[in-house]
This record gives C-alpha cells, sequence and structure tokens, in this order.
C-alpha cells in the first residue's frame, strides 16, 4: 500500500510500484516509473522519463530527470535511470541524456550515493556501489566505475572516466582518466599508489592487492612511457582480472590518465 501525501503534486500517467512513501510538496511528473519501496520526500522533484528501481530515496531540494544543460538539446525523449538502492540527497540533480550524445540516458547503477549538491549531468554513466560525495560536479558523459569514490568538491571534465574502486581525493580537478583501484588527488591530480583501504574492506586478499600496486609500479615509475608500460605488465605479470581491467582501461583511455606524484609530493600527500 503506497503512502501519498494529499499535498504532493503525482501524475495519473506516473507509474507506481508497492509500499512508495511521497511527501508533502513533493512533485512527480508524467512518465515516470517509480519502483517498489522508494521514498521521494518533501519537495523532491521527479521530472519527465526516469526510470527508478527498488528501495531508491530522494531527499528533499533533489531534482532527478531535468532537462539536459545542453545547447545541443531539442526537446527529445530521453532518460535518467536508477538503480536498486540509490539514495539521492538534498539538493542533488541528476539531468536526462541527450540526442546528440547517442546514448539518450543517464545511468545510475545499484547500491549508489549521490550526497547533498552533487551534480550528475546528461549522458553519465554511474556505476554500482559508487559514492560521490557533497558537491561532486560531473560534466556530461563522464563514466564512474564501480565501487568508485569521488571526494567532496571534485569535479570531473567532460567525457572524462574513472575506475572501479578507485578513490579521488576530495576538492579534485579531474581532468584526465583514472585508472582503477588508484588513490588519487593533488592538483593537478596524480597517482599516490594503490586504494589499499577500500580494496581490504572489500575483501581483496593481500597478494592482489600487492600485485595490483607491482603493476602500476612499472607502469608509473620504471622509467617506461605509458605504452611500453602496458606492454611490459602484460608480458611479466600472469593473467588476472586486476591486471586485465587495468590494462583495458589505460589502452582505452581516449583523455589519457593521470599523472603519477613525485616522491616529495607523494610523502606530502600521505
Amino acid at each position: 500500500m503506497n503512502k501519498i501525501s494529499n499535498l504532493a503534486s503525482v501524475s495519473p500517467k506516473a507509474i507506481l510500484g508497492d509500499n512508495i512513501e511521497i511527501g508533502p510538496y513533493a512533485f512527480i511528473d508524467d512518465d515516470v516509473e517509480i519502483g517498489d519501496g522508494c521514498k521521494i520526500y518533501p519537495h523532491a522533484t521527479v521530472f519527465q522519463y526516469v526510470r527508478m528501481g527498488k528501495n531508491c530515496q530522494v531527499f528533499p531540494g533533489a531534482v532527478v530527470g531535468a532537462i539536459p544543460q545542453d545547447l545541443k538539446f531539442d526537446g527529445e525523449v530521453t532518460y535518467v535511470e536508477l538503480g536498486d538502492n540509490v539514495t539521492v540527497r538534498e539538493c542533488a540533480t541528476i539531468n536526462r541524456g541527450t540526442k546528440a550524445s547517442g546514448k539518450y540516458i543517464t545511468k545510475i547503477g545499484n547500491d549508489t550515493l549521490l550526497m547533498s549538491y552533487t551534480h550528475v549531468a546528461h549522458d553519465c554513466v554511474v556505476g554500482n556501489h559508487c559514492i560521490l560525495v557533497s558537491y561532486v560536479g560531473l560534466a556530461g558523459e563522464t563514466v564512474v566505475d564501480d565501487w568508485a569514490i569521488v571526494g567532496g568538491g571534485s569535479k570531473a571534465h567532460q567525457f572524462t572516466k574513472i575506475g572501479c574502486h578507485a578513490m579521488i581525493a576530495g576538492v579534485s580537478k579531474i581532468n584526465k582518466d583514472v585508472p582503477p583501484y588508484v588513490l588519487c588527488g593533488r592538483d593537478p591530480i596524480a597517482y599516490a599508489g594503490v586504494n589499499i583501504v577500500g580494496l581490504r574492506r572489500r575483501g581483496f586478499p593481500s597478494e592482489v592487492i600487492h600485485n595490483i600496486k607491482d603493476i602500476y609500479e612499472t607502469i608509473y615509475f620504471s622509467g617506461y612511457n605509458i605504452s611500453d608500460g602496458c606492454a611490459k605488465v602484460e608480458a611479466g605479470f600472469p593473467q588476472s582480472e586486476e591486471r586485465d581491467t587495468i590494462l583495458e582501461f589505460i589502452r582505452n583511455s581516449k583523455r589519457g590518465i593521470i599523472r603519477a606524484l613525485d616522491s616529495r609530493e607523494k610523502d606530502d600527500f600521505e
């Protein structure tokens, strides 16, 4: 049974699941699908063409599904898709996709947290179990892979990619691709090591973490350029999911990956 405030504005064209709560002055537009167990808090807004999975929460002041802030947008039907257990905190914004990108959709994966005042622009893809800390801004077509954490106030350039299990320090300028499993920060943004704490929390064995660290030591600190470093890793390290994830990410990077901290910067960062 749904619990919908008499003061909420809910379109009759919206498709609502079971056990949904919608608070006073919330606005649910036409052509919205909201899954079972979702909570839309007072003064939250869900515009057209949003598909929301189960057990999501949209907090006061958040706006999901506003049209893209892109001058190429011409009123076409595009979408926002939220997975299950997504939390959108106060005043966060998620814009719809665009035709110009060829994607037509902005996607947020399962179990992801968007803290207050975060912005996810048109055609972004944010994976499962990600955290965008308050005031993070993702420009259009940014990709954030599973389990990544982006520190508060950080800003990502359009088309940037952030790899799985990466941890980005707060107030970072993300203008290069961030490879998987890394810890990074500084200005300009730079590799500072492997996200050891995060990987341990997620059950990665010590030998796997050490292997990831050795791979990045080869890529960044063995005197090779990035392409040759990847070739050395492929030849010198046994096949593993982590090795292949790193190599595939770097070789497919169009913006280039972040630089490495020098030894003095690394000591200061730690």
